[in-house]
């Protein structure tokens, strides 16, 4: 019964956040243009490439931060990353840190455009890294315990980057991107966080989406739910902790920091779907730095039930892929959300069509600046975006080349510029 109660209220949470709609028929993609951007001169951008130091890979989602600041940015799936410095602070260092690596502090100055950093793995023996609780679960309800003490606690206003994209196949068929104002309600809190939207655009292909497009509802809401230490319900709440197994892992590093290593997965009496996956947590203060998990989708008809809200009777829709990553960062000894990544695929296998269709939907959102503020600033009712918003829908079109401005965001991977500058080079013939 236990089980069936747990089941019913994931089903609940997941009507909350990143649930895929598949409907029919569209209106026509808008092109306008967006308001015009603060002004850029007192910025400078630098420009850069993390990898491997031996082995010349990429490394994704890197942390970049300026150091003494909020200001961050992470680099994309090819370790490419763009950081955008006020010209007051380019005197400062700035610190690339990855999972299992040394990271390593620069000095801006020292940064030119298209630099190359490259990490060394960390090679300290990590057998070193002495486990002080009797088992993994006790360890799990420790950092639970230790919530308010290790997070932020004041009320925040984080500027952040969102992007969504959906792709058929090979193909990206939707492009998504925002900046979004978050106020951060303190961990100890159970009130729940607001996002209004700043800036946005999009672009829809209708055309290679046939007759159906997917919706991704909850734009950066999805993303921000995935703050898991602020909304435990996932896996971290009391009942779901009871019906999984955690077990120790070799530790590792992280900021040069030790780092206890956790996996965990459903037990075998649970039936219904849950996640699996692995956590990270400081060995010195027991806070969650790191998360990345999946769905189980042994049984797959259970599973897309979490998933659609509607679809096609002729069609039937199943999760092949369910790919989660959360990461935190610490700024004097307090540790707060720093970025979220969601992969969903899908597969649609049509009645009387010998073909099915693939589709992954991909939605990230990387904070890049914050400060402290009173509830007197806290963003009005009016401003604040709505959890059910559906971003396609939200957003305008790709016009504006420095759309952005000063704002740091994630650098597009090359398969999306290419998609991008297609769109542009559209609407260009278009007037």
């Amino acid at each position: 019964m236990k089980n069936q109660v747990t089941f019913s209220s994931k089903k609940t949470f997941y009507s909350v956040i990143f649930l895929i709609l598949l409907i029919f028929g569209f209106q026509n993609d808008s092109h306008a243009n967006n308001r015009s951007l603060t002004d850029t001169i007192g910025f400078k951008r630098y420009k850069g490439l993390v990898m491997d130091s031996k082995s010349k890979t990429p490394l994704v989602f890197a942390s970049i931060t300026v150091n003494g600041t909020n200001i961050s940015t992470i680099s994309n799936s090819q370790g490419e990353f763009t950081l955008k410095v006020p010209k007051d602070l380019t005197n400062r260092q700035v610190t690339i840190s990855f999972l299992g690596y040394t990271s390593k502090v620069l000095n801006l100055t020292d940064l030119k455009n298209d630099s190359t950093i490259k990490l060394e793995t960390y090679i300290e023996e990590l057998d070193e890294i002495k486990i002080v609780v009797k088992d993994a679960k006790s360890l799990i309800l420790e950092v639970l315990k230790r919530k308010g003490v290790n997070y932020l606690n004041d009320l925040t206003t984080m500027t952040a980057f969102y992007r969504e994209t959906i792709k058929k196949r090979r193909s990206y068929v939707s492009l998504s991107e925002a900046v979004v104002e978050i106020n951060k309600q303190p961990y100890s809190s159970s009130k729940n966080d607001i996002i209004m939207l700043y800036k946005s655009r999009k672009s829809t292909d209708y055309e290679k989406l046939d007759t159906v497009a997917f919706k991704l509802k909850g734009g950066p809401f999805s993303t921000l739910y995935m703050d898991i230490v602020k909304n435990p319900d996932m896996f971290l709440s009391e009942d779901m902790i009871d019906i999984h197994d955690f077990t120790f892992d070799k530790s590792t590093k992280i900021d040069n920091k030790p780092i206890y290593v956790v996996h965990f997965k459903q037990k075998p009496t649970v039936t219904e779907p849950q996640f699996y996956g692995t956590l990270y947590i400081d060995a010195q203060s027991l806070a969650l730095t790191n998360a990345k998990f999946h769905l189980n989708l042994d049984d797959k008809v259970k599973a897309s039930k979490l998933f659609i809200v509607k679809k096609p009777k002729t069609a039937s829709v199943l999760p092949i892929e369910t790919s989660y990553q959360v990461d935190y960062k610490i700024k004097d000894g307090k540790w707060h959300y720093s970025y979220s990544r969601i992969q969903l695929g899908f597969k649609i296998n049509w009645d009387k069509k010998i073909f099915n269709t693939v589709y992954y939907t991909t939605s990230e959102m990387a904070v890049t600046d914050w400060e402290k503020i009173s509830n007197s600033d806290v963003t009005k009712p009016r401003d604040r975006l709505r959890p059910s918003v559906i971003m396609i829908d939200e957003a305008s079109g790709f016009s504006d080349p420095d759309f952005w401005g000063e704002f740091n965001i994630i650098e597009p991977e090359k398969p999306i510029e290419t998609a991008i500058k297609k769109i542009q080079k559209k609407l260009e013939k278009n007037n």
